[in-house]
């Protein structure tokens, strides 16, 4: 991104709604080609649900340039140029759709920092750093620094292409009122993104239990099982938790106290968790917390926090002695590794591990 404006947050859920804007804004009929696009996906599941529409566009550009991180699209129509993206470039972070003519320009670029807020779904809740407009000037800045940056991956054709239309933009004068349009369309974008936020139903938590506690098919919605999500991209936190009563523990005292320690049981474990974070039961004595852009240490501690929480229920109910495993791994794997964990879960009780790790070839070990 070039010198300008400080770089503005902005949810995976808007930037969907800017991309398909100028993706739009690029299929309209109008007498002022040629057109170049340029669309940078990150990973390929995201390509593929707008793969139509980029067939489109491209069937009407001069030039349209589709990068990816280590695959290539599939086949595309004539003036659609494929680029291969490695996973350590600083591109490969970058979620980018930039459309050009000589009287119009729009441009989202935006840098994926590998975290999360609140949201519908961990998908719509990714952070990135960017900035959008509809200024024709900005999108020739853009094309012109992603043109240096792809250069020798795009075959002469595709740079030719481009090159025609950077000169055409630069013999003719941006169209007045573009910051007048600009400012409008802000305006919808803000207001539908607030309304969104606002709705009904919007981040909902069960009102008879603890914050963050979801039920599995929720948590399957939320974690994008059922909907577009990649690998690579954000990393989640995954701890596996069990609560039960050591081997010789006296008999409950019945089923209403049972119900209040499994009540309290519950709450000390997503006492740890952020607003960003959920947590599951999947079992009787077996639980999932789910928490995005932590560090391993970060997850490890969250952990140690799960054990301090459950051991302090003994000031509550000094009878029961709770005898909690858990198991940490973080992972950018989709769909996430539930299966390793509640294994690795299993191995650390049948071990007496109190804490396990679960490395990314799935092999449990004890934390030291």
């Amino acid at each position: 991104m070039h010198d300008g404006p400080a770089p503005e947050l902005l949810t995976k859920r808007s930037l969907v709604t800017v991309s398909h804007a100028i993706e739009r804004s690029a299929l309209a009929t109008a007498e002022d080609g040629p057109l170049v696009v340029i669309a940078l996906f990150q990973r390929m599941p995201y390509f593929l649900r707008e793969r139509e529409r980029y067939a489109r566009i491209a069937a009407g550009a001069a030039v349209t340039v589709v990068g990816l991180v280590g695959q290539t699209p599939p086949e595309l129509p004539a003036g659609a140029y494929p680029v291969t993206l490695d996973d350590t470039e600083e591109l490969a972070r970058e979620w980018s759709v930039v459309a050009l003519t000589p009287r119009f320009g729009a441009s989202l670029v935006a840098r994926d920092r590998r975290e999360a807020v609140p949201a519908d779904t961990l998908e719509q809740g990714r952070l990135f750093a960017g900035r959008w407009g509809f200024r024709r000037d900005e999108a020739l800045h853009e094309v012109i620094r992603l043109r240096t940056q792809l250069g020798d991956r795009l075959p002469p054709a595709a740079l030719t292409a481009i090159d025609q239309v950077l000169h055409r933009v630069r013999d003719l004068p941006a169209t007045p009122g573009e910051s007048r349009a600009e400012a409008a369309l802000r305006l919808m974008a803000d207001r539908a993104e607030r309304a969104h936020r606002s709705g009904p139903g919007r981040h909902a938590e069960p009102v008879d239990g603890p914050p963050g506690l979801v039920d599995e098919p929720t948590l399957r919605r939320w974690t994008g099982m059922d909907g577009v999500t990649a690998a690579g991209t954000l990393p989640v936190a995954l701890i596996g938790v069990r609560v039960g009563e050591p081997a010789g523990a006296p008999e409950r005292f019945g089923r209403r106290s049972a119900a209040r320690e499994a009540q309290a049981v519950i709450a000390a474990l997503t006492a740890p968790l952020r607003p960003v974070d959920r947590a599951v039961r999947l079992t009787p004595d077996e639980y999932l917390l789910v928490l995005p852009a932590l560090t391993r240490d970060e997850a490890l501690a969250v952990a140690g926090q799960v054990h301090d929480c459950v051991a302090g229920l003994a000031r509550s109910y000094p009878f029961v002695s709770f005898a909690v495993h858990t198991a940490v791994t973080v992972t950018d794997r989709r769909p996430l590794p539930v299966a390793e964990v509640r294994h690795a879960v299993e191995w650390a009780a049948r071990e007496g591990v109190p804490v396990a790790t679960v490395a990314r070839e799935t092999v449990a070990s004890a934390a030291h």
